[in-house]
């Protein structure tokens, strides 16, 4: 098993440590949010990965990331979890910058978390709106309430949401089937295996 090294709470810290940059310093956030300057300041799609709006917000995703992420980097990984954390934020941001005018926040990399998760571990018992139910049930209404949230006026990135958790639905199928590869064992057939017989196990 990979070894875990707490990927998942280190980027919580860095969540934390850019969040007391934002409240501390003027402009600051405007320097690295996603708006339609990403186009020509291309690291505004990694950045505002890490920019949240108020504590509110950052406590969600503080702890869907510290508890989730922490989950999933122990069945995969630590190079894993990052690389999936990343494609997810990142794609998240190149949606929406289409359909935003601006936009932040770990939502979209959080959402990809879950879906990675929801496949690779879909039985798993979790609390979600208030109640306990497998990964995969909570993963469906999150995604069905990032679907309706789409045609709901607010100021909560559902486009965004839905384009990490395709990620991270993509990223489980792909690592599903890796280990089902990995599992599947050399069938030889039997032909093969008299004939090898009869040319070399036959007593002389």
């Amino acid at each position: 098993m990979a070894r875990f090294k707490f990927y998942a709470l280190w980027l919580c810290l860095i969540c934390i440590g850019v969040f007391i940059l934002q409240i501390s310093f003027t402009g600051f956030t405007e320097l690295f949010i996603l708006n339609q300057n990403s186009f020509s300041e291309f690291w505004r799609f990694l950045t505002a990965i890490f920019l949240h709006a108020d504590v509110v917000h950052l406590l969600y995703n503080l702890f869907a990331l510290a508890l989730f992420g922490s989950i999933l980097e122990k069945f995969i990984g630590g190079k894993k979890f990052l690389l999936i954390f990343f494609l997810s934020g990142i794609f998240a941001s190149l949606i929406a910058v289409n359909f935003y005018p601006s936009s932040l926040g770990a939502s979209g990399a959080v959402y990809g978390i879950l879906g990675c998760l929801a496949i690779i571990r879909p039985k798993m018992m979790v609390w979600a709106f208030g109640f306990p139910m497998p990964m995969f049930i909570a993963a469906i209404l999150w995604t069905l309430g990032s679907v309706l949230g789409v045609f709901m006026p607010s100021n909560i990135g559902h486009i965004a949401h839905l384009s990490g958790i395709l990620v991270g639905f993509l990223f489980g199928i792909f690592l599903r089937q890796k280990r089902k590869i990995r599992r599947e064992k050399i069938r030889i057939p039997e032909t093969y295996m008299r004939e090898w017989e009869r040319r070399y196990m036959r007593t002389r």
